[in-house]
């Protein structure tokens, strides 16, 4: 009889994320899957924890748990607390736009799968290489089929695989590189502003466009079409 692997599932977006539900319908028909998500999006969180105050998990009436916390307390709760199963790997996402080069250092998604690293357990984080596109059942698809042949096939405990997909259907991927991180600029002047009492407040500019994104890095293939 073939193994099924146990994964723990995460991200950064959140619990509700359409993102992850799409992760979830497309692994749970090769792995038994469990869900544990912050209850809030909690992009940029990185290796966050909540340690001033408690966290407290609810079970969703589809079966996910939701939590008050960042993605690496999810992680931690999914493995380290008397909630924890037995798991063979952690996986996060899919993330709503692309964690590549410098991304990796502030994103949540990367972070949940750095904690599974940190607990002994292969990893993977998957995010979509663009915003704004509907095509995360390509991005599952591609992570059921890694997955699955981690059954056979598995990755070593210390292992991260950071997976970016182009947002285009399945059938138009060209392919699967191996990269190394490229590099972003720095991000733009923050942003001065007043809220209605006068008082000043600044939001974060955007991100920084690409400075290193030659052949080999990742924003090279997933320009390119490749994952």
């Amino acid at each position: 009889m073939e193994k099924r692997l146990k994964l723990l599932v995460s991200n950064d977006d959140g619990v509700h994320a359409p993102g992850i539900e799409a992760l979830h319908a497309a692994l749970k028909e090769i792995a038994q899957v469990r869900v544990i998500a912050p209850d809030r999006n909690c992009s940029g969180a990185s290796n966050s924890l909540t340690l001033h105050n408690p966290l407290r998990v609810q079970r969703l009436p589809n079966g996910f748990y939701s939590l008050n916390g960042t993605p690496t307390d999810c992680v931690h709760l999914g493995t380290n607390s008397p909630l924890a199963d037995d798991v063979d790997l952690v996986v996060s996402g899919i993330n709503d736009g692309p964690n590549m080069g410098d991304d990796v250092l502030y994103s949540g998604t990367v972070a949940a799968a750095m904690e599974g690293r940190y607990m002994g357990l292969p990893s993977i984080a998957v995010s979509m290489g663009s915003r704004g596109h509907d095509y995360y059942e390509t991005a599952a698809q591609v992570v059921a089929e890694i997955v699955s042949r981690m059954a056979d096939e598995p990755l070593r405990m210390d292992t991260i695989l950071n997976i970016n997909v182009p947002s285009v259907p399945y059938d138009q991927l060209k392919g699967i590189r191996v990269t190394r991180l490229g590099r972003r600029h720095r991000a733009e002047t923050m942003v001065h502003d007043r809220d209605p009492f006068g008082r000043d407040i600044y939001w974060y500019g955007p991100i920084g466009g690409q400075q290193d994104d030659a052949e080999g890095t990742d924003f090279h293939a997933v320009k390119e079409g490749y994952v």
